[in-house]
């Protein structure tokens, strides 16, 4: 049985992911406004009704900003640590509000959620893993560092949100002020291109079709640059550069490969 994923918005002016299956979903992060989040889900042919809990990485406002009103108008469960919850100041009735530890999987219908620690500068910051108990999907956003926790979860992936943020030598040369520079790059903010690509070409398993390459900085990376860059060694897995403008298409992870469009099909 396939999951179906797509990035409705994916950069520091939003971020937002949907995972689900025919019937149920849930969004990691919600990070642009709840009218925006329905308009490119109906343009996908998605439902908001499908959409059964949100789970949110950490506190930083690109990722929360849209949580309160999405969450109070469809009655959605909030899977958020204590230390996140409080960081964040997101106004939230408590009954909505769950915990979650790392490593203990999350039931969400026939969805199963596990959650794990990565390097950020947040408070108590998590990467995700989905699955319907065949195909595992992974959420690796701002990731300081390609750590031992992400390597181990890459290798299970059938496809993954993998971040990208930031070409070195664009950094490097571009007007963001030194103390900036240093917190992308120093370990706990964000991951270069070609760190990306190193996890990618040395840990990527053999049954992986998709990588959605996501957080691409507006300032210090360019959609073409990592694009090239990562089609090079592709090897048939299909790459996607996530944008911080719209949603990408639906893509059906499983056996077979498909790509939905608004509506219309296309097999790869």
């Amino acid at each position: 049985m396939s999951l179906f994923i797509t990035s409705l918005n994916s950069g520091s002016n939003g971020n937002c992911y949907y995972i689900g299956n025919d019937t149920e979903a849930v969004l990691v992060d919600a990070g642009i406004s709840c009218r925006e989040t329905e308009k490119r889900m109906r343009r996908l042919g998605l439902s908001m009704q499908q959409v059964k809990a949100i789970f949110v990485s950490h506190e930083h406002t690109d990722h929360i900003r849209g949580i309160p009103i999405i969450a109070k108008k469809y009655r959605l469960p909030v899977y958020i640590t204590h230390a996140t919850l409080c960081s964040g100041g997101l106004s939230l009735r408590a009954e909505q509000v769950v915990s979650f530890s790392a490593y203990a999987p999350v039931q969400v219908g026939s969805l199963t959620v596990t959650a794990f620690p990565k390097h950020h500068d947040a408070s108590e910051p998590h990467s995700f893993v989905v699955s319907n108990g065949q195909v595992n999907i992974g959420i690796f956003t701002d990731i300081g560092a390609p750590c031992e926790h992400v390597i181990q979860h890459f290798q299970q992936c059938h496809a993954a949100f993998l971040e990208a943020n930031y070409d070195e030598q664009l950094l490097e040369n571009g007007r963001y002020p030194y103390y900036l520079k240093k917190r992308i790059r120093g370990g706990k903010g964000h991951l270069s291109n070609h760190q990306a690509l190193e996890l990618f070409k040395t840990y990527r398993p053999p049954f992986m079709s998709h990588l959605l390459l996501s957080h691409l900085s507006a300032e210090n990376n360019h959609p073409d640059l990592v694009q090239a860059l990562f089609d090079e060694h592709a090897n048939g897995i299909e790459i996607v550069v996530a944008s911080r403008f719209q949603e990408t298409a639906v893509y059906a992870i499983g056996t077979a490969a498909v790509q939905y469009r608004q509506g219309d099909l296309f097999t790869q």
